[in-house]
């Protein structure tokens, strides 16, 4: 779907010719009603309505904006493709009284564009309004990433420390004089009463 002679002399009338203006009176593009659902490998028709029996061109506009002719079909109903053959494997285009159809066969992404249908009448170039044909924009979500769960209902004390290992030492020497120290010294002065009591009493 190059650039070909036909499309030339489309643009070359567009130039040179008086009276051709792009206008699209008269010209209309129908097309399925899941075009904007498209998937690789369907069956896409569209037809151009002319109201004249004058001929047709099919031209596509890729999303660069670059013009590809497809095929003009005259008015005893031949086509003629930007190829040269008059039946491609991709494409069929025929003529129904003044309603000029093209079929691809099989879309792919290549045939992604807005499509046009143009007709020449007394001097006059005659543009459809394009019709877009694009197959559903596919996004990938990006994975999410979660932070730390935060904790509900668990308070910490303020007051709750790290255990001082000083402190553990200085309560094992406490504990080491009450038993070895103080606990003798108890007994001794308890011993020192009961002499003190027996003598009082012998004394008497």
């Amino acid at each position: 779907m190059d650039r070909s002679p036909a499309l030339l002399l489309l643009l070359a009338l567009g130039l040179c010719c008086p009276g051709i203006h792009g206008q699209s009176l008269g010209v209309k593009v129908t097309s399925p009603s899941d075009i904007t659902q498209l998937q690789v490998g369907q069956r896409l028709e569209l037809e151009c309505q002319t109201g004249k029996d004058t001929g047709a061109f099919w031209i596509r506009q890729d999303k660069r904006g670059t013009l590809h002719f497809i095929v003009f079909i005259n008015s005893m109903s031949r086509a003629t493709f930007s190829s040269g053959q008059r039946s491609p494997q991709r494409f069929e285009a025929r003529k129904n009284n003044t309603i000029y159809q093209l079929v691809v066969k099989s879309f792919t992404p290549q045939d992604e564009g807005t499509y046009f249908c143009t007709m020449i009448f007394t001097q006059m170039l005659f543009f459809s309004p394009g019709q877009p044909a694009f197959l559903p924009v596919t996004t990938t979500v990006a994975p999410t990433t979660h932070g730390p769960t935060p904790k509900h209902g668990i308070t910490e004390d303020p007051n709750l420390k790290t255990p001082d290992p000083d402190r553990g030492t200085q309560e094992d020497l406490e504990y080491f004089c009450l038993v070895f120290l103080w606990v003798p010294l108890a007994g001794l002065c308890l011993l020192l009463l009961q002499l003190l009591a027996i003598t009082i009493v012998l004394c008497r």
